[in-house]
């Protein structure tokens, strides 16, 4: 029996192995090298960072985040519920648990309450196939500690021994890659905030290791040798730094000799500094969208709810983004060079909400019409325009193509275009999802002005966001 203050925190199982030998199989693991032919990575961030990205995620441009977890149960406030209830205090969270539960209720107790009972992994897949995404991102772990697979090293505290009695990542990465053509992969929180070990690592000032040798570290492993993510969306290093978690030696491994080590792609939160500075892609900052090209590939993480990435049972329908401003979202990131990584929240027992359903919907019926402009697309040499606003450009050199995104159809019915510059007989342009080539005039200072075709709101090919294509400009 575990004493009250474990109870529910996940502690690793005992190893058949002396804890000597256990640190230091696993302080060789990613030092290991295997004949592939490959080029070798050192476990160095100079090694490392000189990969060169798969190109499939360049080419992405879009994919879906999914929080779910125990914070799904109360879904109140935001996922970080355990943290602001226990250790902030903070008197909205105590609040709420005063007045619905017991005085004696543990935010372990929430565990058998994630039920997932109506979770369908293929009514899933079915919706983000649906959305024109090309990868999801699924917490298969959260700060929290609860991993949504039986890990053996989270023996009392995950989808399959508790709650859900389910391996929900393992269902999910079937359906997905057996009913789409989906990316599938996984995000890993390197801390969890109550457990005895990282706990007593942070009071040594991260000198003892405890932490990721026992628990972190074979966790990363098997999570990766058992699901093969081909994204790996590492977050929360507690404060410590990159050596405490021997990120440089597992990324090595993850590059050199795991299952996924040509395709995976790795963004930048891999300990305390490290993160818009190291790693595949970065993302600098949940929500970042700098609104100019960065000389990095980048991704903006970003929520459809404003204020928490988990369910919010209390959230009201002005707290969600419109799927104009997630159209702008999009077409502003991919302009400068960045993928937008879009985020919902399932609830408790397994159902995306109809909100996060319609606005996933819906920006699959946008991208149906103007993925031509996202797709596989590059940044041009301006991203957006000077003279109209809300005009954001992108390029496929190979088929001489520019693309003129624009959020707002003029009232005049000509749109004018500060950036390109034409050519009488070469250049023509269209409006994707309409086909016939558009009038169009050079303006004597500069760009040009685009004859729009007069459309009934019915006749519209989209009706939040068009592009046009635009042949032989420079």
């Amino acid at each position: 029996m575990l004493p009250p203050e474990l109870r529910g925190v996940p502690l690793p199982p005992p190893s058949p192995l002396p804890p000597l030998l256990l640190l230091l199989l696993l302080l060789l693991q990613p030092l290991q090298y295997s004949a592939r032919g490959a080029k070798r990575f050192d476990p160095t961030w100079e090694s490392l960072d000189a990969r060169q990205l798969p190109a499939w995620f360049d080419q992405a441009k879009f994919g879906i985040f999914i929080h779910w977890g125990v914070f799904s149960v109360p879904s109140f406030g935001s996922e970080w519920f355990w943290w602001y209830w226990q250790k902030e205090k903070i008197q909205t969270f105590v609040n709420f648990m005063k007045d619905n539960y017991p005085p004696d209720f543990t935010y372990e107790d929430f565990g058998p309450l994630f039920s997932t009972k109506f979770f369908n992994a293929s009514q899933w897949a079915d919706i983000f196939q649906a959305s024109g995404a090309k990868y999801i991102v699924l917490t298969s772990k959260h700060h929290e500690g609860f991993t949504l697979w039986g890990s053996k090293y989270s023996w009392n505290w995950n989808a399959v021994d508790e709650g859900p009695k389910r391996d929900l990542v393992k269902e999910l990465e079937v359906a997905i890659r057996k009913k789409t053509s989906l990316r599938f992969g996984l995000y890993y929180s390197l801390f969890e905030w109550f457990h005895p070990f990282f706990l007593d690592d942070e009071s040594s000032s991260f000198q003892k290791r405890q932490f990721p040798v026992f628990k972190m570290l074979p966790e990363l492993y098997e999570l990766v040798n058992k699901y093969r993510p081909e994204v790996l969306w590492s977050d929360g290093d507690g404060g410590a730094p990159d050596s405490y978690w021997n990120s440089t030696g597992f990324l090595a491994w993850l590059y050199n000799e795991s299952p996924v080590g040509n395709t995976v792609v790795t963004n930048d939160r891999w300990g305390a500094g490290s993160i818009c500075k190291h790693g595949g892609y970065y993302t600098c900052s949940d929500r970042y969208n700098p609104g100019y090209l960065l000389p990095h590939k980048w991704e903006n993480c970003m929520t459809i709810d404003k204020f928490s990435w988990g369910y919010r049972r209390n959230a009201g329908i002005s707290d969600y983004l419109t799927i104009e401003e997630l159209v702008k979202q999009l077409v502003q990131t991919v302009s400068c060079g960045g993928n937008l990584l879009m985020n919902i929240g399932p609830t408790h027992d397994g159902i995306i909400s109809p909100i996060f359903e319609e606005r996933l919907r819906q920006m699959g019926a946008w991208l149906k019409v103007n993925g031509e402009a996202i797709y596989e697309t590059n940044t041009w040499r301006s991203q957006n325009d000077t003279v109209t606003p809300d005009v954001w450009y992108t390029t496929k050199r190979k088929e001489n193509l520019v693309y003129a995104m624009f959020l707002k159809w003029p009232i005049s019915g000509q749109l004018i275009l500060g950036q390109p510059k034409a050519t009488l007989g070469l250049t023509e342009v269209k409006l994707l999802g309409h086909g016939q080539p558009l009038k169009w005039i050079s303006l004597k200072q500069n760009g040009i002005m685009v004859k729009l075709p007069h459309l009934t709101f019915h006749q519209m090919p989209c009706k939040w966001g068009w592009a046009l294509a635009l042949t032989n400009v420079i």
